[in-house]
């Protein structure tokens, strides 16, 4: 006589375990006095970076012997410096932990004083991805094996040789765009006010702070939307060459017709930017 045999249910609780202990790491790490301790330190490293940047431009500007650089650049001009190693390290550690808070917070969408809808999550995640980049960057100079990443132009001409290569680089050029224009909306609207306790600024505190935050970002727009327009325009003329990074969309701001005096206002406003980020380790809501 046949006897049905009961299938066994596969554990579903078991299998989510190891998923549940994990999100409760992360809730309880999101939490705690480090995650926020990162966070700022993140935030003093990330407006050094734009503070070299802007500097080395507004100099190049005045003719004052400047160069326009990018991020990698910026770090390989730090480590120059006198006590530049120890200087470099600081960094390294400050943009490990702008990696780690911008990544924890897209993972798991919020932090101990806000929350993240999917827009916010999506860019934290692109931007703990490229300040970890950074990172290693800013070790590999200190172990002395160089701080390049690999040229813009290099890295499309790879992407242009893929199938439908050139749709990929143009729809990124046009993401950059996007991001570009999104910054100018948060700096025209003053929408990073709502990231920040501006509740805990004085009057003259708030309105300083107001004027770097919308000045800087209206200062990245120009960059970002420069750097998109010419990775579209690699991907229209199938020319790698025409890609730039943040050094090469200064100089192209440069070269254009009152170049020197749109350089300065741009550099100007990216270090605005590194003093917004700055005041901002101070008074972010992580």
């Amino acid at each position: 006589m046949a006897h049905n045999v009961p299938e066994m249910a596969p554990n579903v609780s078991g299998s989510r375990a190891p998923i549940d202990r994990a999100e409760a790491k992360g809730e309880d790490f999101a939490h705690s006095r480090t995650f926020e301790w990162l966070a700022r330190v993140g935030l003093v490293a990330r407006g050094v970076i734009y503070a070299v940047v802007g500097i080395l431009a507004i100099k190049l500007a005045l003719g004052d012997g400047g160069k326009t650089t990018n991020q990698n650049g910026a770090l390989d001009t730090i480590a120059k410096q006198p006590f530049g190693k120890t200087l470099l390290i600081l960094m390294a550690i400050g943009l490990a932990g702008y990696a780690i808070w911008r990544l924890l917070r897209a993972a798991i969408g919020h932090g101990p004083e806000s929350s993240d809808d999917t827009k916010d999550r999506i860019a934290g995640f692109t931007s703990g991805i490229a300040y970890g980049a950074l990172c290693i960057t800013a070790v590999s100079i200190l172990l002395g094996s160089g701080g390049s990443s690999g040229s813009p132009d290099k890295a499309t001409g790879g992407v242009l040789d893929w199938p439908a290569g050139q749709v990929i680089v143009a729809v990124a050029g046009l993401i950059i765009v996007g991001v570009g224009l999104e910054q100018g909306y948060e700096g025209v609207k003053k929408k990073f006010l709502e990231k920040s306790k501006t509740e805990q600024m004085s009057e003259s505190v708030k309105r300083a702070f107001t004027a770097l935050g919308a000045f800087g970002h209206l200062a990245r727009m120009v960059v970002f939307v420069l750097i998109g327009y010419f990775l579209i325009r690699a991907a229209i003329d199938y020319n790698p060459d025409k890609a730039v990074s943040l050094d090469g969309a200064l100089t192209a701001l440069g070269q254009a017709s009152y170049g020197p005096i749109l350089l300065g206002v741009v550099a100007a406003g990216l270090i605005g930017f590194a003093a917004y980020s700055i005041a901002d380790a101070r008074y972010r809501k992580v």
